[in-house]
């Protein structure tokens, strides 16, 4: 019933959007029809760009943060695979959040846990504490991650590319802010890390208040109410709902792609910027080096999806990112100091394989309902796969005393992503491999 529910609600906002969308020579949008998608548009970039602080931030003040609260190189290494684990298990509550209070309202809420999350977890006063208010602010993280290509989808079906294209940007512009800008706050505030982290629930605070508006407007309201009114009744199947996606080897490619440059993708901003300080760079520098990872992917999150969307098979670009992704690796174990600036960049490309992977779970699909449970799928499993790497990097890292070893195993990693990937990318939709589920009765 939850996918015909799905189906149900995309059909209809699909009805509702062409009936907006005006014929060749009808008059211009109304004036409150252009401020309801410009806040829309607003609420999308400032949501994303809360999507990354609570991780990026972390990882320059990742040595004071240790030795304040007593962390073994391990633990920080759990603390480094908090945001996957909580990804994989949040993320599957916000479909059915989202069909029960509508995705708006899920969104704000995820925004004030993130909010509360950031503010509190500095003074939470133990490493329990700081884990689990961590996990609160990675919850509203979760949710949002899963329902922001929703609420393209929805509301922005006819520009579903410029919208996902703005929003990615956003993303990645949050990612490398944190990594860049928390150094320089922390020293500014009076070099106090609990103050550096604490500082970004105001992001959070202004997202909060900005989704509140657009969950009580009236395109949410009319939204919702009109999903709710197209859920199908008990025997029917509309097209997409009975998609088994277990049984479709691209979606497990899918999974597994995703959940390896996630990997990485972690490990970097977990974990680069104390590489960094380990080979003598200083820590503001370490924390510029991961903004200009992060930064990458600003522009290319906006090219990649649409150059991915032109081409039948995504694989080239597969091998590309993970081309770039070894010879970042190979530098870094080389000469992590002498080239630093050119292994970040490297690895910054590198990383783009994430709104690569986004585009290619919306081309393997064809209905709505087929993309969104080939996205639940393929994000869960994902991030649940991606959970040991950084742990495992800490736990070498702490046993060995140094980085060869870690740094060869993320090099390592990136040849199944690079496999895994040529393999989703392949001309084929989940709906060709699985079939329909049997009728319900």
């Amino acid at each position: 019933m939850a996918d015909e529910d799905l189906t149900a609600a995309d059909t209809a906002a699909s009805t509702r959007t062409t009936a907006r969308r005006p014929a060749a020579g009808a008059a211009p949008e109304p004036d409150a029809a252009r401020r309801q998608r410009l806040l829309l548009i607003v609420g999308l970039v400032i949501a994303a760009l809360n999507l990354r602080p609570a991780i990026t931030s972390l990882g320059p003040l990742m040595k004071e943060v240790r030795d304040d609260l007593g962390m073994s190189g391990t633990l920080a290494g759990l603390l480094t695979s908090v945001p996957t684990l909580c990804f994989a298990v949040f993320g599957l509550a916000a479909p059915r959040l989202a069909r029960r209070w509508g995705p708006a309202a899920v969104v704000c809420a995820g925004m004030v846990a993130i909010t509360a999350g950031l503010a509190v977890r500095p003074y939470a006063g133990g490493t329990v504490g700081f884990l689990a208010l961590s996990a609160l602010a990675l919850a509203g993280i979760a949710v949002s991650n899963i329902l922001m290509p929703v609420i393209v989808k929805r509301w922005f079906p006819d520009r579903v590319g410029p919208t996902t294209g703005i929003y990615s940007m956003a993303m990645s512009a949050g990612t490398s802010l944190a990594a860049a800008a928390t150094v320089p706050m922390t020293d500014a505030l009076g070099g106090s890390w609990r103050l550096g982290l604490g500082i970004w629930a105001l992001l959070g605070a202004a997202a909060a208040l900005v989704w509140l508006a657009v969950a009580r407007s009236r395109t949410a309201r009319t939204t919702n109410a009109a999903d709710r009114q197209a859920a199908p009744t008990a025997g029917t199947a509309p097209a997409g709902a009975g998609v088994r996606i277990t049984r479709s080897p691209t979606a497990w490619a899918l999974a597994v792609f995703f959940g390896l440059q996630a990997t990485g993708a972690y490990i970097t901003m977990g974990w680069m910027p104390q590489i960094f300080r380990d080979a003598g760079v200083s820590a503001s520098t370490a924390g510029v080096l991961l903004a200009m990872t992060m930064l990458m992917g600003v522009p290319l999150s906006f090219v990649l999806p649409r150059l991915a969307a032109r081409l039948p098979n995504q694989g080239i670009l597969v091998i590309v990112l993970a081309a770039f992704g070894l010879t970042g690796y190979t530098g870094l174990w080389l000469a992590p100091a002498a080239g630093a600036w050119v292994w970040a960049l490297l690895l910054g490309v590198s990383n783009c394989a994430f709104p690569l992977a986004l585009t290619m779970i919306g081309m393997r699909a064809r209905s709505g309902a087929g993309v969104v449970r080939l996205s639940a799928f393929a994000q869960s499993t994902g991030y649940l796969l991606s959970i040991p790497g950084p742990l495992l990097v800490g736990a070498l890292y702490e046993r060995t005393g140094g980085w060869d070893l870690p740094i060869a195993l993320m090099a390592a990693l990136m040849v199944p992503q690079a496999v895994a990937g040529v393999l989703a990318g392949r001309d084929r939709t989940v709906e060709d491999e699985t079939g329909p589920a049997a009728p319900t009765a």
